[in-house]
């Protein structure tokens, strides 16, 4: 067990590194200073790595569609969640939520427990999974943020030729899609990384390393949780957890799933935590509209950094609970059970806002009556 939480531990003690530094590091121009380097030169070499490592498997082909299919239906019943919790889906934290909410990063938060608990097996199919995952949060997310962006800013009005000028530029200008296109064509000719000159994949490799530690001590650098933001995201989380148990229950009850380890690897995969692509979409948007005020930009990045730094200790600890388990969450009815148990603990800081809001109005039509009595 100990060998197990190496990984997830050392990453919250980035966070808390990150954390730490605040004090050294202003919040100003170096961390934005760092936030730069991770989107303009780490994140385009670990991408372009990714993509040259990429062997498809025929015989395994089903499962980055059914990663896929899970992304789409996260992203489906994000405005659901949303207005459980009371957040407008149209606002720029709303925005920024539905496009963190159906991401996943199993690297992060599931691989390692994969891996220990279910051997490698296990995680070869994990792996081939995140596929799917991955060309939900490169594209399809990319190109949702943009076109929210592009209706933000009205460019409606813009003549269509024009638009499609302004969207292929704002494509061919960000470092991540052109080390995505530099990639696409290399593996479309069958050159993998190991076919590159050892100075060049050395060099990527290298960045690529410092990926993960950057990215979670900038997290802690740049999270700036009130209490009640911590709560809607809390609940946020929560609740996402527990609809996404909800399907993996119906899934494994409909196709009949008997298969411990496939089961455990849906589980596990569909809890991973939100993913950081996402929110490089989010800043590269955001530097977009600097000169804009706050509730007019199109994304709320404070909010969508805030949800990177609680979504990863909480999918850590439901995928530690559930694989210790074994195979107690294999069974439909209590997987079911478990999502209703955290349906509700979802829902407790949305109720209770309600309350309150519904005894200061009932508080507020008490004092206007007795003044028009007197």
């Amino acid at each position: 067990m100990e060998n197990v939480l190496d990984k997830p531990i050392s990453f919250l003690l980035f966070v808390v590194i990150g954390l730490l530094l605040r004090k050294k590091i202003s919040a100003g121009d170096e961390t934005n200073g760092l936030k730069s380097l991770i989107l303009s030169i780490v994140l385009p070499a670990t991408i372009f790595i990714a993509l040259l490592k990429i062997k498809i498997d025929s015989n395994l082909i089903l499962f980055p569609a059914l990663a896929l299919g899970l992304n789409l239906l996260l992203l489906a019943i994000s405005p659901l969640l949303l207005l459980i919790i009371g957040i407008d889906e149209n606002s720029p934290s709303g925005r920024s939520a539905k496009l963190l909410i159906p991401s996943l990063a199993p690297g992060l938060s599931c691989f390692p427990f994969i891996l220990e608990f279910l051997g490698d097996g296990a995680l070869a199919n994990a792996a081939m999974a995140d596929l799917g995952n991955k060309f939900f949060v490169l594209f399809l997310l990319y190109l949702l943020a943009v076109k929210w962006h592009y209706k933000k800013a009205d460019t409606q009005k813009m003549p269509l030729k024009s638009r499609l000028k302004s969207l292929l530029l704002t494509l061919l200008y960000e470092p991540v899609n052109l080390f995505i296109f530099a990639a696409l064509i290399l593996v479309s000719f069958n050159i993998s990384l190991d076919s590159l000159p050892n100075f060049l994949g050395s060099t990527l490799t290298r960045l690529s390393a410092i990926m993960t530690p950057l990215v979670l001590i900038f997290i802690g650098l740049a999270v700036k949780l009130k209490k009640k933001q911590f709560f809607e995201i809390f609940s946020l989380l929560i609740l996402r957890a527990a609809f996404t148990l909800l399907l993996i229950s119906a899934v494994v009850f409909t196709f009949n799933l008997v298969v411990k380890n496939d089961i455990l690897v849906l589980i596990a995969f569909s809890l991973s935590a939100c993913s950081f692509w996402p929110y490089a979409h989010i800043s590269g948007i955001d530097f977009k509209e600097k000169n804009r005020a706050a509730h007019d930009k199109t994304f709320n990045a404070n909010f969508a950094i805030s949800i990177l730094a609680l979504s990863l200790p909480i999918s850590v600890l439901l995928i530690l609970g559930i694989l210790t388990a074994n195979t107690l969450f294999v069974s439909p009815s209590n997987l079911l059970f478990l999502s209703l148990v955290l349906f509700f603990m979802g829902i407790i800081y949305p109720v209770i806002l309600k309350v309150r809001k519904s005894s200061f109005n009932h508080d507020k039509e008490q004092i206007l009556e007795q003044n028009v009595n007197q």
